[in-house]
């Protein structure tokens, strides 16, 4: 099948790209690799098993699915990410967001 091995090396490379301290939605990977599917993007992070910095991706509000949340809330904010919300649930994609361009955390 080396076109879903191409598929699944597009999503890997799109989420090794998104630099420390920012973060991309499923939906904004899936477009940054050029496929349809945001949720293929979270089969193909399930099934790497962290070879890549899957902590950065979040739910389209900035939330995360919480049978990952301790441990990516532990990664990101070791990257400097801030959390929002009465419990910290979500980060403010406006100040975090990664637009698959720009170098620098602005």
């Amino acid at each position: 099948m080396p076109e879903r091995a191409d598929f699944a090396e597009r999503v890997l490379a799109a989420v090794e790209a998104i630099p420390a301290g920012r973060v991309m939605t499923y939906g904004d990977v899936a477009e940054y690799a050029g496929i349809r599917s945001p949720r293929s993007v979270g089969q193909v992070l399930a099934a790497d098993g962290g070879t890549v910095p899957w902590h950065r991706v979040l739910r389209h509000d900035g939330s995360m699915a919480p049978h990952i949340r301790d441990e990516q809330r532990a990664r990101l904010r070791a990257e400097g990410v801030r959390f929002h919300g009465q419990r910290s649930e979500r980060v403010d994609l406006t100040a975090y967001r990664w637009d698959g361009v720009s170098t620098s955390a602005e």
